[in-house]
């Protein structure tokens, strides 16, 4: 017997499916990650295909069943459709990255309305271009990486549990973590504003004084950081259209 869910939902992905259908992957605020047909989608006359469109935020009606991995799409209505966002290519590079981020690291069916406020909160902040999108991309990740349980370590040594502070000497021993200033100094090693930028991110500072090099250099960082704890992520294939 099916269930009727009524629920938020970012498109995340969409794929044709037979001659006439679409399967869309869907980030829901009730379900979490899931997927789903449009019968008849790829039809002119669908009233679908527009709605349920990949970076659309939407409100959807589901026919669930337990034993079927594509649920239907029985309805849905837009809320936002990112217009800026879809307009121009770096915008749309990072908005496309952080679905990819949520598709590829995200269990099926495992609810997580924190992760997804917090993907419509930073698609409404790229679509408003508060800041760089490399920044706005940045922060949304190291959320993420806290929030699927592989949190970075921005308050005290790796090597002897000293307290970290920001702008002094910091260092970086991979895979280990950031080592503080006696550590670092004993080693000759210096990633200092590479960890000042983290912890801006990480504590939602204003990021204004360091260079455009350091938000991609930071980004980086935060991928190479996620491969090394999960072997499965391989990276983002969306970056690579920026």
């Amino acid at each position: 017997m099916s269930e009727i869910i009524k629920t938020q939902a970012i498109v995340l992905s969409k794929i044709n499916y037979s001659e006439s259908s679409l399967i869309v992957s869907l980030f829901t605020k009730n379900n979490g990650l899931t997927s789903a047909i449009i019968k008849g989608g790829r039809r002119p006359k669908s009233k679908l295909t527009s709605v349920v469109d990949v970076l659309n935020f939407i409100q959807i009606i589901l026919y669930k069943k337990e034993s079927r991995e594509i649920q239907i799409i029985s309805s849905a209505d837009l809320i936002s459709y990112y217009p800026k966002i879809k307009s121009k290519i770096e915008l749309t590079g990072y908005a496309l990255a952080i679905c990819e981020l949520i598709k590829t690291l995200l269990v099926e069916n495992e609810s997580n309305e924190l992760i997804f406020n917090g993907l419509v909160r930073i698609l409404s902040l790229i679509e408003n271009e508060s800041e760089p999108p490399e920044v706005l991309f940045g922060r949304f990740l190291i959320f993420f990486v806290k929030e699927i349980g592989y949190e970075l370590n921005l308050e005290t040594c790796e090597l002897c549990a000293a307290e970290l502070k920001p702008n002094s000497r910091i260092g970086y021993i991979s895979p280990s973590g950031f080592i503080c200033s006696r550590c670092s100094e004993d080693k000759h090693m210096n990633d200092s504003e590479l960890f000042n930028y983290l912890y801006c991110l990480k504590n939602r500072k204003k990021v204004n004084s360091f260079s455009e090099k350091i938000y991609m250099t930071g980004n980086q960082f935060l991928i190479n950081y996620l491969k090394s704890h999960i072997e499965s992520f391989k990276g983002l294939n969306s970056l690579t259209m920026l």
